[in-house]
């Protein structure tokens, strides 16, 4: 097999699983944008994520938010998807968007807010039971604002207590990824702040437990990529939720900000054995000002096209300068591959695969936009909370 060929195999075997909040209406603290012909509902959220699959070809699952996409029969929602050819994925929880959480959910003072988040958690498993979801997600806005606020060691404590009691409720072929974020809401302590925090208590937890990297959740200047590479070295990187930033958790499209460091992330992966179904790639957007559908085709294309450079580098060269101490030449092995256009590569692949080989252009011509602007009139926009 050419070297060519070997890029095209391995890209043929990439998901990239998208974000059904992603499909709604979103914005920044000051203001949420709706646009025409958002959905109302899950079932609507899917049509569109079925058009990102249609024309990207490497898009088949879709993660849920509970309980934003809360509904009566997840069954029937899980075959709703099957029909439209998508698969429901990570179920992810939400303990931030409630009055009692104003001081935290698992790590709150209080046992019976405590106990009310753990409840929902419990329930989010349950809802994996019943879409057939591998991964559930969990990010904590959990921190305090002020010195003396809370006791900071047992906060661990109570989410410790937490994350223990859900481990035991995973079945055996469904796993937890925790995430992290180095600030906000919380200013003065975070609970999971970092990425040793969160591998610190999935170390502990066991082998379900998996630490899942957010590109946007970091500090200005963090090698990102090392984190990866050691995650990956100690089996305990279970994913990552995709997205840009420029100064703190942006949200934007991935890619957009610094596409080296996505590339950088990629070859990370590859390198380290973590360009498998067992490393979830998902997306983790708030498409505020631009077209949702159009906006995740391309953040799914430049994710293809870090992958696709990522996998052009040549190892052999690469080690080769390494081993010699030649740092100049080690960085070129490198930059060539970054630097090489591998978008008619793509275009090539997208025919093999029977799909049209510009996604962007393919959905333009489709006219679903037109679509569900008329069709999608009255009712609830899903959104922020809803």
């Amino acid at each position: 097999m050419t070297e060519l060929a070997a890029v095209k195999a391995a890209l043929k075997t990439q998901a990239v699983e998208t974000p059904s909040w992603a499909y709604g209406n979103s914005g920044t603290r000051f203001k949420v944008f709706a646009q025409a012909g958002v959905p109302r509902n899950p079932f609507e959220k899917l049509d569109d994520a079925a058009q990102v699959h249609a024309y990207t070809g490497v898009a088949p699952t879709v993660a849920l938010h509970i309980p934003w996409d809360k509904v009566d029969d997840y069954a029937a929602l899980a075959k709703y998807a099957q029909d439209r050819g998508v698969k429901l994925g990570t179920i992810n929880s939400n303990t931030f968007q409630d009055d009692d959480y104003k001081l935290g959910s698992v790590c709150h003072a209080d046992a019976a807010v405590r106990r009310k988040a753990l409840d929902h958690l419990l329930e989010c498993v349950d809802i994996m039971d019943a879409t057939g979801s591998k991964d559930l997600k969990l990010w904590f806005a959990d921190g305090t604002n002020y010195p003396g606020q809370d006791d900071i060691r047992e906060r661990q404590d109570r989410l410790a207590e937490a994350l223990a009691a859900v481990y035991e409720r995973l079945g055996d072929d469904q796993r937890m990824l925790l995430e992290y974020k180095f600030f906000e809401p919380a200013f003065y302590t975070t609970d999971v702040p970092d990425w040793g925090t969160a591998y610190a208590h999935c170390l502990k937890l066991g082998p379900k437990a998996q630490v899942v990297v957010d590109t946007g959740h970091h500090a200005p200047g963090t090698n990102i990529e090392f984190i990866v590479a050691t995650l990956l070295r100690e089996g305990k990187l279970g994913g990552f939720d995709f997205n840009s930033r420029f100064y703190a958790d942006d949200d934007l499209m991935v890619g957009a900000a610094d596409p080296f460091q996505l590339f950088r992330i990629m070859y990370e992966v590859i390198r380290g054995g973590g360009f498998t179904p067992d490393v979830a790639f998902m997306l983790d957007q708030c498409h505020n000002i631009e077209a949702k559908i159009p906006a995740i085709i391309r953040s799914v294309m430049n994710v293809q096209e870090a992958t696709a450079k990522a996998l052009l580098v040549d190892r052999d060269s690469l080690v080769s300068a390494q081993r010699s101490g030649d740092v100049l030449e080690a960085n070129a092995v490198l930059m060539d591959a970054y630097n090489t256009d591998v978008r008619p590569l793509l275009r090539e692949l997208r025919e093999e695969m029977e799909l049209d080989p510009d996604p962007m252009g393919a959905y333009r011509r489709s006219g679903w936009a037109s679509k569900i602007a008329e069709e999608r009139v009255g009712g609830q926009q899903a959104g922020w909370g809803a």
